[in-house]
């Protein structure tokens, strides 16, 4: 299969929205019927993109950048209506606790969904569920690649009251085939239901999808270049990682002190080891590509700069001050990459520290780059994030999920910002969000893409993350009354008027 894109796909527009921030009563957006409500509230306004962060199930701080398998699902999204649909449920399983409308209180809701996962999972056992039972063997059967350690890793980790892998007893963490082979048999039931879960996900994941494809719209995925340290891709490939002899990091993952943080940002992600990676003609890379464009369209190739050069901190540090550029085989892994694919659907996170061999190597591959507007003002006219300074194979956004909102941005920005946002684009600053979205749909960047939380216009409550906090981060959601058909009316007439539609 091909996975190149058309150039009809390009001078088009979209949204950032993660799924975890759909209304609905369950306390976490979902793949039911807000989800596809979403999509027409997308085609009213005109646009033909659906940008979402990772999709995988989330681990340390709730974070879609910190999960347990960089190839499955987030269990969480699984919408309680669909499986009710499936007969997997009834309404007496359904007692929903009184969630909050407008944040993600994961505590509560991974309990909730949890107990709700393994109801569905009792019910599949014991009605046999005759419609679901093919599809289920031959999920296991497409998927057994990356699933079985998965759902073994999930298994153990559940019996070992959650903790890292890398404080199991040694035989597990060192994966003895007899210790693991005894696992398997005592922990039968547990990694059934774990890829039991999976296949809800990705059933009724699928399923949205074909409607995204009906309605004309295509979804921007989003693929982090680490992996978390607690996750089955490290437990199950410990050889092409940075580990020591008892699987421990030797070195973490970051970047040094930048925009967002005066101490840099320490990721503590383990650093793949690049050379058993090339002598395995990145098999690793290639089975995650094209396990995210089962999903996606395009992905977001999250810190490009880190496959020409990563930074690499010392393991057990407290911060990212302390560390130092590697160089890593950028060149070698996207050639195998475009020619396992048959193309590269990528869009190159270029932002940060970027070098003339980061944008050579991004040129090369003929990769679209990252231009976000809140890093463009207070500068000089030459700064690449002014939209005169633009090129056309670009993605233009207003900010992004690691910015303030831009109403959020605006307010706390220098007066020096602020004068020059007011000049430069003529207006007196008083509709900001909209007067960004403006300015990124005007300019020559073929794709222009902004947060929902811009096109309604809301402050800093309403970001969905700040790097280096620790909690409090992804809970945002949106209310159903917020998305109304003036909101929707507007962002179409901008977009028809500046040929995106």
């Amino acid at each position: 299969m091909s996975y190149a894109y058309e150039k009809t796909s390009r001078r088009a527009s979209g949204i950032v929205l993660h799924p975890t921030s759909l209304p609905g009563p369950y306390g976490i957006g979902d793949l039911g019927p807000a989800a596809y409500a979403w999509i027409d509230a997308l085609v009213q306004a005109r646009q033909r993109w659906w940008q979402i962060l990772p999709l995988g199930p989330t681990g340390y701080g709730d974070s879609p950048y910190q999960c347990f398998s960089a190839f499955a699902g987030n269990p969480l999204l699984v919408s309680p209506d669909l499986l009710r649909e499936d007969g997997l449920i009834g309404a007496a399983d359904l007692e929903v606790p009184a969630f909050p409308a407008a944040r993600v209180d994961f505590g509560p809701v991974i309990a909730f969904k949890s107990r709700l996962l393994r109801r569905a999972w009792e019910n599949f056992q014991s009605r046999g569920a005759g419609h679901l039972r093919q599809h289920f063997d031959d999920f296991i059967e497409r998927r057994q690649h990356w699933l079985n350690d998965y759902g073994l890793f999930m298994a153990l980790k559940d019996s070992q009251g959650g903790r890292s892998w890398q404080e199991w007893p040694r035989e597990l963490r060192l994966r003895d085939p007899a210790a693991l082979a005894k696992a398997r048999k005592e922990l039968a039931g547990s990694i059934g239901l774990f890829q039991f879960r999976q296949f809800l996900f990705d059933r009724q994941w699928q399923r949205l999808r074909q409607y995204v494809h009906q309605k004309g719209l295509r979804i921007i995925g989003d693929i982090p270049i680490f992996v978390a340290s607690d996750s089955a891709d490290v437990w199950a490939n410990s050889h092409l990682f940075q580990l020591d002899a008892e699987c421990r990091p030797r070195f973490v993952a970051g970047v040094p002190p930048d925009y967002f943080s005066a101490t840099g940002q320490l990721w503590g992600n383990p650093l793949y080891d690049w050379a058993a990676m090339e002598k395995s003609g990145f098999g690793w890379w290639v089975a995650r590509f094209q396990a995210s464009l089962e999903l996606v369209d395009i992905v977001r190739l999250d810190h490009f700069r880190g496959f020409e050069s990563y930074w690499e901190i010392p393991a057990g540090r407290s911060d990212a001050v302390v560390g130092r550029w590697v160089k890593a085989p950028g060149d070698a892994l996207l050639t195998m990459v475009q020619r396992a694919l048959g193309g590269l659907p990528i869009i190159a996170e270029d932002l940060g520290v970027i070098t003339p061999d980061v944008l050579a190597l991004r040129e090369r591959f003929q990769l679209p780059g990252m231009r976000v507007l809140q890093f463009a003002f207070g500068d000089k006219p030459t700064n690449a994030y002014l939209p005169h300074n633009y090129e056309a194979n670009t993605v233009a956004y207003t900010g992004t999920h690691d910015n303030d909102t831009t109403r959020g941005w605006y307010e706390r920005a220098s007066e020096q910002e602020r004068d020059h946002v007011r000049r430069y684009l003529g207006r007196d600053g008083n509709d900001i969000a909209w007067d960004f979205i403006r300015a990124a749909w005007a300019s020559v960047a073929d794709f222009a893409i902004t947060p929902l939380q811009d096109v309604l216009n809301l402050g800093a409550e309403a970001r969905m993350n700040t790097p280096g906090r620790p909690a409090g981060n992804w809970g945002w959601r949106f209310l159903p009354a917020q998305l109304h058909s003036g909101v929707l009316g507007r962002l179409a007439g901008l977009t028809e008027l500046y040929g995106r539609a």
